[in-house]
Order: C-alpha cells, then sequence, then structure tokens
C-alpha cells in the first residue's frame, strides 16, 4: 500500500516546504507529491528525517552491555524512537571478548531479520587508555588480539564503528580495521597532537563524545582536542546536556568546527524511555538526579540525554538555525556512516524515516508527536 503524508510543513534536509505531500512504500520514499490509490493522512506540524544515534547503550530499562540480546535491541529501539531516534548503533562499552562476541552475534541476528532502527554496531574500548577510561573497567581495558580483530572485520555486521585510542592501537591495525569496512573513531584517549594525526591519515574519520576522556587542548600541546577541532574531515559526537560539555565550550566547538562534521550523540543508558532511576553498571552504583547520571564516585556515567532534548539544547545553548540543529541529529550521522544516500533527509529513494514535530522549531523547545521508522509508524 502507499501512504502519504501531507504535513503542515516538511523540513528535507535543505529547504522547508508548506504542506508538501511525501509518498512511501515498502519502506521507501517513492514521490514527493500526492499518489493516486494512496492512503493519505493531513498532519498538523513539521514532518522531518529521523535522528541517527551512533552512541546508544541502553535504553527501555536495559543496557546492552548487560543483556547483549534481540529483545534488548528492540526495547531499545522502542523507547528512543518517542524522542526521534528512528537509526541507532547499539553501543558496547568495554567489556571481556566473551561479552564483545555476544553482542556481535545479536546485531548479527537483527541484521539477518532486519530489525528496524538498528543499523550495526558501535564498539566504544576495550583498545583505549587507561588514563581516559571514565567509566569503562580498568581490568579489560586491552591491547587488540587477532581474535578481536577478526571479530571486528565480520562482514554480518551492518556498520560498524570503534572507539580507539590511538596510542594504544598500531597504524597497522587501523589501516586494517578500515581496509574492512570498520570506521574508527578516536577517543578515551591521551594521546599527543602527532598520535592523532597518524590515526586520521591512516584513515580514522570520528571523535568519540568531544572534549569528554580526551587529551585536552593547552598553549603548548594541541592534543586529540586540538587536532578534533582543526581536522576538516572529520565527524565530532558532542553530548549536548549540559553536564558533559560546558555550554560556551560547545559553542567553541560549533564556532570552530567545520559545518557538518559536528553530530548529535546522547551516549545514553537504560534509563531513557523507563522509570529507572538508578542500575548498577560493571562495579558502579549509578543514579539519575534531574538529568544528570553519576556513579557513586561522583563520575558522569552516560547521559540521560534523548535526541530531541539534544536538538533542542543545540537550538538554545549554541544558538544554532532549526534545519542545522535538526541536521546535526539526522543528514549530518549519515554523512559519518557513509548512508547519506539512504536516511538522513527527505528525498525520493531513501528510507522513510520520518518524525512530526509538534511545530517548526523557532525559539520555543519542540518535542516528537509520531515517528515512522521504515514507512511504519512506531510513536
Amino acid at each position: 500500500m502507499i501512504t502519504t503524508l501531507i504535513p503542515d510543513s516538511l523540513f528535507d534536509g535543505e529547504r522547508l516546504h508548506i504542506q508538501q505531500p511525501i509518498s512511501f512504500k515498502d519502506g521507501k520514499i517513492i514521490a514527493m507529491d500526492t499518489v493516486k490509490k494512496a492512503k493519505e493522512y493531513r498532519l498538523n506540524g513539521l514532518l522531518t528525517a529521523g535522528f541517527i544515534d551512533t552512541q546508544v547503550n541502553g535504553g527501555g530499562g536495559k543496557l546492552f552491555n548487560q543483556q547483549p540480546e534481540l529483545s534488548t535491541l528492540s526495547s531499545m529501539v522502542e523507547a528512543h524512537s518517542r524522542f526521534g531516534t528512528t537509526a541507532m548503533l547499539p553501543t558496547l562499552i568495554t567489556d571481556e571478548i566473551t561479552k564483545t562476541k555476544q553482542a556481535a552475534d545479536a546485531i548479527s541476528t537483527a541484521i539477518a531479520q532486519k530489525v528496524p532502527g538498528v543499523l550495526g554496531i558501535h564498539f566504544e574500548g576495550p583498545h583505549i587508555s587507561a588514563v581516559k577510561k571514565g567509566i569503562h573497567h580498568q581490568d579489560k581495558i586491552r591491547p587488540i588480539t587477532e581474535q578481536e580483530l577478526e571479530l571486528y572485520c565480520r562482514d554480518d555486521l551492518g556498520i560498524k564503528l570503534i572507539t580507539l585510542a590511538p596510542e594504544a592501537v598500531d597504524v597497522s591495525r587501523i589501516k586494517t580495521l578500515i581496509e574492512h569496512q570498520v570506521i574508527v573513531s578516536l577517543g578515551h584517549s591521551n594521546a599527543s597532537f602527532d598520535q592523532v594525526n597518524l590515526a586520521l591519515n591512516a584513515g580514522a574519520t570520528g571523535f568519540t563524545h568531544l572534549f569528554n576522556a580526551m587529551s585536552p587542548l593547552n598553549s603548548r600541546s594541541p592534543n586529540m582536542l586540538g587536532a578534533a577541532l582543526l581536522d576538516p574531515k572529520s565527524w565530532c559526537g558532542l553530548i549536548l546536556d549540559g553536564h558533559h560539555v560546558h555550554p560556551a565550550c560547545a559553542q567553541i566547538a560549533y564556532q570552530i568546527k567545520t559545518e557538518g562534521k559536528l553530530m548529535l550523540v546522547t551516549d545514553s543508558m537504560s534509563t531513557i524511555g523507563s522509570t529507572q532511576s538508578q542500575f548498577h553498571f560493571d562495579g558502579h552504583d549509578i543514579e539519575l538526579t534531574q538529568d544528570k547520571l553519576t556513579s557513586q564516585t561522583g563520575q558522569l556515567a552516560g547521559s540521560a540525554l534523548n535526541m530531541i532534548a539534544a536538538v533542542n539544547n543545540a537550538t538554545s545553548m549554541l544558538g544554532a538555525p532549526a534545519s542545522q540543529a535538526l541536521n546535526m541529529a539526522s543528514a549530518y550521522p549519515a554523512e559519518f556512516l557513509g548512508l547519506q544516500k539512504q536516511r538522513g533527509s527527505i528525498k525520493i529513494g531513501n528510507v522513510a524515516d520520518l518524525l512530526l514535530l509538534n511545530d517548526s522549531p523557532s525559539t520555543t523547545r519542540v518535542h516528537v508527536k509520531h515517528a515512522w521508522i521504515s514507512g511504519s509508524q512506531v510513536f
């Protein structure tokens, strides 16, 4: 069946249209006009592309590390879709290799079964710096092995993203990962400016949660932060919750980083879409206080951020135009993942991952009224 939506307004990733029809069938956008014999719906609000989150640790009361199963992935997608995320990379935090394999197998099953919303997997560690480990377990941080390299190079995992510290992984290993279609992001690292640039020259294209868990910029040592801000080709994920990065620092990054290369991520834990206010993770008792997750040590422990809140924060904290705030959650991560011809914007041939927002974003905070994944309404 063909479905046609006619919203009050539509943002296609480049332009705002008034009462622009969009038609889709079998999960794909087939026309940007009305189609005969289509089931037609008129919508009050702004229709825009669904959000893509490249760093999602959990949701719906479940953590991927604790339950690396198909049911966990479905719970995560359902929870985050309420807040605009229609595609994600479930993220495994540093863990034992047995858990890493379980997570990979769960993702493989999800990809084979075409579970809506699951694009692939993000391995955040374990090949990181102990100095910049955050809440990652010290005893599980380790050099990359042949067994792990083989696991990352599997071709049944969809999109593969790995966060590593360039001082912990040889450049030749980075090149091998990239040759096997693994996207390499740099983070949880105390690397020097030169070490970072060697990794970038080897093909790394991302930086994980800019500012957090990385060697800072100072007058004589630009380090990882300086390299990330200067490099015009790489993408930087930004946790824009007001806790992980001071709004002024986020504004500096927004003004310096090449346009289109700063993208929103949540780094969210299991509390999203649930009533959960505390949980245990890998030796840490983590508590939610208002909109902030901290362990008993006082460390930030992931986030309680959802994607529509991050978009609203991009307009309020960064002063970003509404169009750019939306693209920071959709078009830019799609480009980072090499999916710009499939997702991240509304155009013929793209997957019908769509959101209806309550109004045209301007000075007020907006919310998600409805979400569609591959043409099926999920919220």
